[in-house]
């Protein structure tokens, strides 16, 4: 059973799916309004706080309007909301730290998904079996092995939750 905009603005199983666009399961419309009761401010104040037309938020609240990111920003700002990127726990995620002076032999950045190794440790790159020099930095290829040490450095992190749980496979044992 729909809410119809009112009380907790939770949405219930038995909802229909919103209308509209959406950011994740929540409609755009939805959360500027909702954004709009929490600072107490009418459509014009919003628009005035935001930098936009009062037409703008107008259309954005009714879905006639898809805003653009900038816009979202600047409306759920003027009612001191802040976009935020969550993991499915709810954790927010910080962005990436931008090293512009680390680049590799030929001056590209190193790929985003992989965790830079600064400084590697005899063992850690992935050319040491074929006795390369090292580089000042580098990253584990082997995506089997950059798995193993995800599990390995959280088991190693959270004692309390994996405790009677034995250790994953250490990745720089060798069997």
């Amino acid at each position: 059973m729909s809410n119809n905009g009112q009380g907790s603005g939770t949405a219930s199983a038995l909802d229909p799916p919103p209308a509209g666009p959406t950011i994740g399961p929540f409609p755009i419309a939805g959360l500027v309004r909702q954004a709009r009761r929490i600072a107490g401010l009418g459509q014009r104040q919003m628009a005035r706080f935001a930098g936009v037309a009062a037409s703008t938020v107008g259309r954005v609240e009714t879905g006639e309007m898809t805003p653009s990111l900038q816009v979202l920003e600047r409306l759920l700002g003027a009612a001191g909301l802040y976009l935020a990127v969550v993991d499915q726990d709810g954790r927010v995620i910080q962005p990436m730290a931008d090293w512009d002076d680390t680049r590799d032999g030929a001056g590209r950045r190193y790929p985003s998904h992989l965790k830079l190794i600064l400084d590697p440790q005899p063992g850690e790159w992935w050319a040491d079996i074929y006795g390369l020099a090292r580089p000042p930095e580098t990253f584990h290829r082997c995506p089997v092995d950059r798995e193993e040490r995800r599990r390995r450095s959280q088991w190693e992190v959270r004692v309390a939750k994996y405790r009677g749980v034995p250790p994953p496979k250490d990745p720089r044992i060798w069997d």
